[in-house]
């Protein structure tokens, strides 16, 4: 490889010189080829180091990241943490000290469910080594799933979770499922609606592969279930309140703390539900949610017909059980299935959006939940609640893209997506509402 610079002059001289010439000429050689061999070896080192600088996080304001449904939407997902210079290539944490917080759904609909938690869960471990931090917050389609709620889980999802011996759980749950029929044909004369498959073809065609293993991933001891569990419902960072749905005015009172520690409770209140009636043989591992409300209900009118003495214990706990539906985890006005916010007009929606903020003393609040029409985050109420569901998996949702919220610590909001940016709202001592592409 020729040098960057010539080490040497090019002149040559005359051997028959003197002697002090020559001395000095190879002085003034040596300096030169001293002083191009360090620049050239600080070029090389500099050369080498561009890539890495390439992928550090520039210093910046942005402090927070906000990043709405995703819907096991993995390469979108990827690409726009990308984007926001979150993740490399090989998606390993370069955000540095910024918070970044997925407002829930990550799962279900999509093809790469499992890839989209583990990245989570490997983010939530490199951030916090290098000073930032992931904040996961709890969506509607992580609660159905931890309580067996599969209606949105595809086929393709359960396959991704099936190995070599899932063909032989089946069947065995297949066993299970005939042994459990013929223990209770009194439950099963009770069933108001056929919820339960009643031939070997419709139960494996409702249980396909790698149906158990799922379960299992998402119970209170598998991989997903155990990591989901300890996630809460809503977070306040500084003034900015971030959650799902949204919190019903109504429910204002409640304080933040209150809200997580009531969902959470709720979810183990689940739990311990389906564990005493695993033990009593009233309800499977894998039933769903739907099944399993189905044979309480039923399990209920057979007790009631038993002596008092004998069944009040089991009948109290399948009236509590099905108290489920007032639960706020399920609630369509509890904060992880609300959808007012996008549903308000302008008038209605500014006092509530006062009451709110003023309850918890913040200046805004960011949800998901429900995708915006024109696949873009949405400021509404001068800017007070931010909408920033934007349809990340454009194979469901025609016309859908990814998109992050920036914000940073002036109080500048920033829309970002695979292609621009938008400026959503100034800093604090400029004007709202400003919109710029960049």
């Amino acid at each position: 490889m020729a040098p960057i610079w010539p080490l040497t002059n090019s002149k040559e001289f005359n051997s028959e010189g003197c002697g002090h010439l020559k001395v000095k000429s190879f002085r003034l050689a040596f300096r030169a080829f001293r002083n191009s061999y360090v620049r050239s070896a600080a070029l090389i080192a500099l050369v080498t180091l561009l890539p890495a600088l390439a992928k550090t996080r520039p210093p910046s304001n942005s402090l927070l990241v906000a990043i709405g449904d995703v819907h096991g939407d993995f390469d979108d997902f990827t690409a726009i943490l990308q984007r926001v210079d979150l993740i490399d290539e090989q998606r390993h944490w370069t955000g540095g000290k910024t918070t970044l917080l997925q407002l829930g759904d990550l799962i279900d609909r999509g093809p790469k469910p499992r890839e989209v938690l583990d990245l989570m869960m490997s983010l939530d471990q490199q951030a916090e080594k290098a000073g930032g931090k992931v904040v996961s917050l709890l969506g509607n389609h992580e609660v159905m799933n931890l309580m067996g709620d599969l209606r949105y889980v595809s086929v393709g999802n359960f396959k991704s979770f099936a190995d070599d011996d899932s063909e032989k759980r089946r069947s065995g749950a297949f066993q299970q499922y005939m042994a459990w029929r013929k223990d209770h044909p009194q439950l099963l004369a009770e069933l108001n609606q056929p919820v339960l498959p009643e031939t070997e073809s419709e139960w494996m065609i409702r249980h396909p592969l790698g149906f158990i293993e799922q379960r299992e991933a998402f119970g209170p001891g598998g991989i997903y279930g155990k990591w989901l569990r300890q996630r809460s419902a809503v977070a306040r960072i500084g003034g900015v309140i971030f959650l799902h749905g949204g919190i019903n005015p109504d429910l204002s009172s409640m304080e933040l703390d209150q809200i997580n520690e009531r969902i959470r409770s709720e979810i183990h209140q689940y739990d311990d539900a389906r564990q005493y009636f695993a033990q009593e043989n009233v309800l499977l591992p894998f039933f769903t949610l739907q099944e399993s409300i189905a044979v309480a209900q039923a399990e209920l009118m057979v007790e009631r017909k038993q002596p008092a003495s004998s069944s009040a214990p089991r009948v109290a706990r399948l009236e509590q059980f099905l108290e489920l539906g007032s639960w706020l985890c399920v609630r369509e006005d509890g904060p992880v299935w609300y959808r007012a916010y996008d549903q308000w007009s302008e008038e209605e929606g500014a006092s509530k959006a006062d009451k709110i903020l003023a309850a918890y003393h913040a200046t805004h609040i960011v949800t998901g939940h429900t995708v915006q029409r024109t696949a873009s985050i949405r400021p509404r109420f001068d800017g007070k609640i931010l909408l920033i569901d934007t349809g990340m998996l454009s194979s469901y949702y025609h016309g859908g893209q990814a998109s992050a919220l920036e914000i940073e610590d002036d109080g500048r909001f920033t829309a970002a997506y695979l292609d621009r940016k938008v400026a959503l709202l100034e800093p604090k001592s400029a004007q709202t509402g400003v919109k710029k592409d960049r």
